[in-house]
């Protein structure tokens, strides 16, 4: 029956989510997605998610979803390993997995409507740890079989290797075996046990770790939303209609989108539906939900330690010491977390890792900005570092891209000093124009039309010295913009 079927595979890469367990590193303006965080070469995890795929048999480019501040770095983060999505799908806000994946499935459907081709989605969450590629393959390709057969549904269950109480656990109808890849009816859903009772489940080969990752047919996944959840549906439907594109992203209407339940396509179709069969998925897969699960998945010394950055360190033993920029020096430490970042620094008992979140919050309620925000702030034509600042003053190092420029803008609260120190920049200030190098400078007045832009092939960088009443990023109107972005 199969073979008949002429079919192709849809990766869709769930990027949005804050990894707000992975603070200060991952941060809601940049979270874990978007980072190296094992250090083990050039891929970010969003860009491991495609590359560990690409080579499948039919498998086509992919359709992203994420949040509409991030549109810009998966853009360029998917230009980088050279992939032109089906499209970035704008999420207005986080709805959890059933909006996405029934917008995700309807645009599959639409894509390939008039090519006589059968869109089989999976679904992928860009954030996970994947070490043995090929028993993932095999386990896609038996995915595959059993979703173009009766309409099934699948989902990877993951063999627990301890008592996790962070991850949600899948009961199949009869006992795994995590060496082969026959699938076995769903029988429940348990999300975050006790202690107690993950113990149980590690001894019981009917229970495995819910994965989050799906495979099914678009037709079938939207059979049954319409059974289990007819109102997500209608929802999905109206909100695609009333999207709109903006350059290469589709920005997904809000209020039809909003309107969708905030639930997970596990507990909305797979805990109701018949259709529902686990595939066992033994590949070393992780997704990276803590401090502790970075520690234990990194590469370690001959102490347990996992040392990345410009750390120095004496009688450590068991810890995770990361420095992004100053030198740590750790002196008789155990199972200890210590993160350094450029605003913020984090050090944890290991066994505490999982409250980071909890804490994050706690910030976010006493209005700490690096609960969310980093120092660098990335721009579609670059980025900006947050230096120095007062009351009434800031200074800030901007990164212009080769052949980038922002927007034509003015500002109602400050005036600005920008001072060149590394490559060329085109400047505009009202009527006038000119080329400035490293060691120039010019002013630009409160009220004044200006834009920014490198005409080189070459990186810019300047110094920007802000001075007045209120110095926030919203205080800026945009005339002209390149990249579509809508004025505050």
């Amino acid at each position: 029956m199969s073979s008949k079927i002429r079919y192709k595979i849809i990766p869709i890469i769930l990027a949005g989510g804050t990894g707000s367990r992975l603070w200060p590193l991952s941060r809601k303006s940049f979270p874990k997605q978007f980072l190296n965080l094992l250090d083990d070469g050039k891929y970010t995890m969003l860009q491991k998610t495609y590359k560990r795929i690409e080579n499948l048999e039919n498998i086509t480019a992919p359709i992203v979803i994420c949040n509409e501040e991030h549109r810009f770095i998966v853009g360029h983060q998917m230009k980088e390993i050279n992939v032109e999505p089906l499209e970035i799908l704008l999420e207005p806000e986080g709805r959890n997995t059933t909006p996405a994946i029934t917008i995700a499935a309807l645009k599959a459907l639409d894509i390939f409507k008039d090519k006589n081709i059968e869109p089989i989605l999976l679904i992928l969450s860009s954030d996970h740890e994947i070490k043995d590629i090929n028993n993932f393959h095999l386990a896609i390709k038996s995915s595959i079989n059993v979703a173009l057969k009766d309409e099934n549904l699948i989902i990877f269950g993951v063999p627990p290797t301890c008592s996790a109480t962070g991850y949600g656990y899948i009961k199949s109808e009869k006992q795994l075996d995590h060496n082969e890849y026959n699938p076995i009816k769903v029988e429940k859903f348990i999300e975050k046990p006790d202690e107690k009772t993950a113990e149980f489940f590690i001894k019981d080969k009917k229970y495995a770790w819910n994965s989050g990752m799906f495979v099914f047919k678009s037709t079938a996944i939207l059979n049954e939303i319409k059974k289990f959840a007819p109102e997500v549906l209608k929802n999905c439907e109206k909100c695609l209609k009333n999207s709109r594109v903006d350059l290469d992203f589709l920005r997904l209407e809000k209020n039809t989108f909003l309107n969708c339940d905030n639930i997970p396509i596990d507990i909305a179709v797979f805990e109701k539906t018949n259709k529902a069969f686990v595939i066992p998925l033994n590949c070393g897969w992780d997704d990276i939900g803590s401090w502790k699960s970075l520690w234990e998945i990194s590469k370690k010394d001959n102490n347990g330690n996992s040392l990345i950055g410009n750390v120095l360190a004496k009688d450590i033993k068991d810890s995770l010491i990361r420095s992004e920029n100053k030198l740590v020096v750790a002196i008789g430490l155990e199972n200890t977390i210590v993160v350094e970042t450029k605003d913020a620094v984090l050090v944890a008992n290991s066994k505490f890792s999982q409250y980071v979140k909890n804490v994050v919050s706690l910030m976010k309620s006493k209005g700490f900005n690096e609960a969310q925000n980093h120092k660098v702030v990335f721009r579609p034509w670059g980025s900006f570092l947050s230096i120095e600042d007062g009351s009434t003053w800031q200074i800030k190092k901007i990164e212009v891209n080769p052949g980038a420029s922002l927007s034509l803008q003015m500002h109602f609260h400050r005036s600005e000093h920008w001072v060149v120190v590394n490559g060329t920049a085109k400047v505009e200030v009202g009527n006038i124009e000119k080329i400035i190098g490293p060691n120039e400078s010019v002013y630009i007045p409160l009220g004044a039309k200006h834009r920014l832009s490198n005409p080189t092939k070459l990186p810019l960088t300047l110094i920007e010295i802000q001075s007045g009443s209120y110095l926030g990023e919203d205080d800026i109107k945009r005339f002209e913009d390149k990249y579509g972005r809508e004025n505050n």
